[in-house]
């Protein structure tokens, strides 16, 4: 039944399903993990990347930008961070997108867009994706770490369908239920940033298809105040100090320690 409804993003089927859309959805359960946890001070985002090998050139990610590879974490403006699931060229477009809306509403209002209007911004066009003829779905979904002064450290995660919900703790990408029972199990109302950075660690260890953690694999991501300008400060890990933060939390690749014979 559904290869009757499913040629066209705006076909209803019979059940009410839009089957396009629960394509997108699928084609993001099976991208690489990006977990994010609201703290009282701030808000953590970790990713696992896919895109992976020795060849592959990273000189910019150690040494220039600001931070990241590209692939998973990106930074919006000063008080957004965003992590991404599905296909990185609809990452690239709708990011390009919000940053262009932010800074459209700070050169209006002087200020930064507010953590949720930009969201919405986001979801109001990937909804009209959903709407129209002769386009798809976005196959990806984002999650938004952010702060404004209204409702200070926020979380929210959108999805293919335009859909947007704020959250204190949550996953998107492969394993993503067993991140949210693991989740559901450690998560405290009055986490701190550093306690929320040794969750995240320890829920990505446990998701993640790789069996040892490392700065091949993973970006990492914080979003804080800044204690003398109070400022929203981002910061994405680069990878030496991922692997610092690995080691500090003993899940880094162990050392090898055998006894060397003179």
């Amino acid at each position: 039944m559904a290869r009757r409804y499913d040629s066209r993003t705006t076909i209803f089927s019979p059940e009410g399903r839009l089957y396009q859309i629960e394509y997108a959805m699928e084609a993001i359960s099976h991208a690489g993990t990006v977990l994010g946890v609201l703290a009282s001070d701030g808000v953590v985002l970790a990713a696992e990347k896919k895109v992976t090998g020795k060849l592959l050139d990273l000189s910019v990610t150690k040494d220039g930008g600001y931070g990241g590879s590209g692939e998973k974490i990106y930074l919006l403006t000063d008080n957004v961070v965003v992590g991404v699931a599905g296909l990185t060229a609809d990452a690239n477009s709708l990011v390009n997108y919000a940053r262009t809306a932010a800074q459209r509403h700070l050169f209006t209002f002087n200020e930064d867009i507010p953590v949720e209007q930009l969201a919405q911004r986001l979801c109001d066009l990937k909804q009209g994706y959903t709407q129209y003829g002769g386009l798809r779905p976005f196959g990806v979904s984002l999650l938004y770490a952010g702060w404004d002064p209204y409702y200070q450290f926020q979380l929210y995660l959108s999805d293919p369908s335009g859909n947007y919900s704020g959250w204190k703790a949550t996953c998107i990408g492969a394993n993503n239920g067993t991140a949210q029972s693991l989740l559901k199990q450690e998560y405290k109302e009055d986490i701190k940033v550093e306690d929320a950075i040794g969750l995240v660690m320890k829920v990505m260890s446990k998701t993640m298809d790789s069996t040892t953690l490392g700065s091949e694999k993973l970006e990492f991501a914080t979003l804080t105040l800044d204690p003398t300008t109070k400022k929203p400060k981002a910061k994405i890990y680069r990878p030496a100090e991922v692997d610092a933060l690995l080691q500090k939390h003993d899940l880094g690749k162990k050392e090898d320690t055998e006894m060397k014979t003179s």
